[in-house]
Parts: structure tokens; sequence; C-alpha cells
């Protein structure tokens, strides 16, 4: 079972076709992790096993009588528990929202399901995806499965943790700030933020309007690149999603980069990482040098403003989605979404600059950046990762706050800006937990950044390696 669980996802649908695995055996080796240690990680928030062996009988019985159902034939996953299912629970990691079952189904997991693959559970998560460090007052915590007593990032705490663990194939995940790429980045494995706009949004609980993305974490760029060639596209259910044609990810992944231009920010990404993060960082910018990328310092203008116009954004869109409970159960709330009520401290004439300076900001950023190089490399997390109970905002106050806001120093410009962001792991910090980077491109450059990220996981084994969950006896 532990070798099955090992698959990627494209390796476990090529078995699948291959006829070398039923879906099903692919759903109980799942849950043979799960049962190994669900209990340590705190990944899930509910489980849907005897539904999910319907659908993974029906993959089999479809496959039997020659019908393919699609790239994602067979495969079990698992998601963040805030994408709506008709008829299913959706607690969006909240107290408020503990006994929500919706009314439709999410544009994202129906294009899935019409893809082949079938839903098993609901992953962790924190409160209204509202923080970055995994803390759950209400489902408790989710845990590190590299070493449990660290952060496993957020808000897609579990889906990071459950990918890491081999508990799922891949996940869907929503960034806001980096809720996609810091549980990557913190759990080692591979996540993708896309261009603002271009995953629906239909049936996702929002947190902002303008910031929010939906997208996959997985074991490989490939896995993303699959996923992410499903779910893209128009819907007419969610007028903001682009209209944008959808390539076929996978078609420019060939394993190598030569050529294409890299660049390294000359200000802010850098600045202040622990060591052991630079190090990583530069060995892989190093790798890929040496295998043919050109790499070129970059200017990266406008970086404070932008912190500054991306937190009134999201403070006032995040107020104004949660007004209703702000006011009526401030108690039901936990203390790492309390920076929601800074919100109602913005006034309207901030905020509008804030959406108004987005565009001109992005055209200069993009022509400074994009003019020179094709992708723009950075860690994704600028430091090691820390503890739960150092970050625990409810009992270490503003230190807790002050650490935990590290985390998304580097991953909360690109909401703004709404670039494309992939995260892949590059190494581990010296206390074995791992270290994640990024590669930005211009907007609706996906199949770019993945193209890098894949020939990077090409020359390198970081994304292969597992972590050894507790009831193995130890920490890798």
């Amino acid at each position: 079972m532990s070798d099955l669980a090992d698959f990627n996802l494209t390796e476990a649908v090529d078995a699948i076709r291959d006829r070398k695995v039923s879906s099903l055996e692919l759903l109980d080796a799942c849950f043979a992790q799960i049962q190994l240690a669900g209990e340590e990680l705190n990944a899930f928030i509910w489980l849907d096993y005897e539904g999910a062996r319907k659908f993974a009988r029906k993959a089999d019985e479809a496959l039997e009588k020659g019908n393919w159902l699609g790239p994602l034939h067979g495969i079990p996953l698992a998601h963040k528990d805030m994408f709506y299912r008709e008829g299913k629970p959706c607690t969006c990691g909240s107290r408020i929202r503990k006994d929500f079952v919706p009314l439709a189904t999410a544009t994202v997991l129906a294009r899935m399901d019409a893809a082949g693959a079938y839903s098993f559970g609901g992953l962790n998560m924190t409160d209204f995806a509202g923080g970055g460090t995994g803390h759950n007052r209400e489902f408790g915590d989710c845990h590190n499965p590299w070493k449990p007593a660290y952060v496993p990032g957020g808000s897609s705490s579990g889906s990071g943790a459950a990918v890491a663990a081999r508990m799922t194939y891949a996940a869907l995940g929503s960034d806001t700030g980096g809720s996609i790429r810091l549980p990557a980045a913190a759990c080692g494995v591979t996540g993708i933020k896309p261009t603002q706009t271009r995953v629906s949004r239909y049936g996702v609980m929002p947190q902002s309007f303008s910031l929010d993305n939906v997208g996959p974490l997985a074991r490989t760029a490939r896995d993303c690149a699959r996923i992410l060639s499903v779910i893209a596209g128009h819907d007419p259910l969610d007028p903001t999603s682009s209209t944008e044609s959808v390539p076929i990810y996978e078609e420019a992944l060939n394993g190598k980069a030569v050529g294409i231009k890299i660049g390294v920010p000359e200000t802010h990404f850098l600045d202040n990482v622990d060591h052991s993060v630079g190090i990583a960082f530069d060995n892989a910018v190093g790798l890929l040098a040496r295998r043919g990328v050109k790499v070129e310092c970059v200017p990266v203008p406008f970086i404070d403003a932008i912190l500054a116009y991306g937190g009134v954004v999201d403070s006032v869109e995040a107020a104004t989605i949660h007004a209703e409970w702000l006011r009526s159960r401030p108690q039901d709330l936990s203390p790492d979404i309390s920076w929601l009520y800074a919100g109602y401290a913005v006034p309207a004439t901030y905020y509008l600059e804030a959406l108004s300076r987005r565009g001109p900001i992005l055209r200069e950023f993009s022509k400074a950046v994009f003019s020179r190089v094709d992708v723009l490399a950075t860690p994704t997390i600028p430091t090691c990762i820390p503890t739960l109970a150092e970050t625990n905002i409810e009992h270490q106050s503003v230190v807790g706050e002050g650490k935990a806001a590290k985390l998304w120093a580097n991953t909360r410009i690109f909401n703004y800006l709404g670039l494309p962001t992939v995260s892949v792991s590059c190494g581990f910090d010296p206390n074995g937990l791992p270290i994640g980077l990024s590669f930005t491109g211009r907007p609706f450059g996906e199949a770019g950044i993945l193209k890098v990220a894949d020939a990077y996981q090409q020359e390198t084994d970081w994304h292969k390696r597992r972590p050894m969950l507790p009831a193995q006896g130890g920490s890798h």
C-alpha cells in the first residue's frame, strides 16, 4: 500500500490506464496512510470512505468496458474544506460553518469530476482561510508531516500536509496571500497560484474579491500542469474568470529550460533570509545556470507600495465578506483572523486608491522585470519553518504574529500583482524542514513557470523525498 501511495498523480493515472492498479486500490492506499498517521497530523476535517469506494468502483467498471473518463481517471483526491459540493459538508475550517451544507457544486470540482477524479474528504485549513500557519481552534491544528511540532503552512495546511504524507495524490487549495505556496514550501510539495482570473472561483468560499485564487498542490510540476489544464478556463458562473484560451500545460514540459532567462531580485525577496534558505536558493539557481538557464539580477520596483496596497485590499474585502459574522458572532471567530477588523478602519479613498493603482503598478513591475527575463526566481518563505507554538497568536500575541508574518513576506506581493507563481522544494533547513523555491511569470505565463519547475525537478530529487510519518518512528 505504501508503494501505491508513493505514486505521483500522473504516475497513478498511467498505472490505472495500463491496468497495473485499480482506482479502488489507490483509494485504499491513501486510507492506509491516513490510518497510519492521520491523528498525529490532523490533516482532515472529514472523510467519506464508503462514498468514495462507490466512485472508485464506477471508475474501475468504466475502464473494464473500455470507457476512459479523462486525464484524471479514477484518481482519489481530497481538497481544502472550502470547495462547495452539493449535499456534502463544507466547514470552511470555521465554527460558524461547522454544519454548513452547500446547495451547489464548485466549478473546479465539477471539472475534476468530469475528468474522472473523485473526492473522499475535506482537508484542514485555518479559520475561513485567514492565516498562514495551520492553527485551527475548532478542528485542531494541522501538523507538518516532516516534524509535527512545526507549522505546515496555511491556509491550505491540510492540503500541503496530506499531499506530502501520501494521504492524497493531489489537493486543491486557495491562495489570497500565499495560501497554496506556503504549505507547498513548508511541506515539501509543489503548488501553483495561477494568474488572477485564470481559474473559476464559483462555489469557493471567498476572502477577497480581488486577490483570491484557486490552484493545485501535488508532488510534481507535471501533476500541477495536469490539474491546471482541467480546472482553468472561463466559467459563465464566474463572470470574473478570464476568457483567455487554456493550453495543455504538460506539452511545455520537456525537462529542459535551456535559454530561458531567470531573474534574481536585487532587493526585498533576499533581504534578511535565513542562511540555510539563502544557500539553498543560490544552489538551485546555480544548478539551473549550469543546465543552460541564463541568470540575471533584476530590479523589483514598488515593493513597499505593493505590500501596503495589497494589505488594504485584503482587509477591506475580507471585512466586507465577513461583516455579518463580525457583528453577530465575533466570539466564534478565531484569533488568527482578528485582522479582519482592520478593514473597518480603512477609508474608502484608500481602498479605491489601492485598486486603481494595481494596473499601473503591474505594468511598471512587468516592464522592469519581464522586459529582461522570462521568469523571476525567489525563496518562497525567507525563513526556516517555525513551530506551531512559536506562531500561536492566541498565546504568543505580538511575538507569534511577527513570526507568522515572516512566512508570507515573499508571497503576498504576487497576489496584488495577480501574477502566476509556482513553488517547488529545493532543500532542507537545519531542523529537517523543507525549503521552497518559487518561479513567477508574466500574466497567463503558467506554462513557462511550470516548464522551469519541471526542468528543476528533472535535475533534483527534493520532490521525491517523503516524510517518515510519526507512526513509522521517525521524522524523515
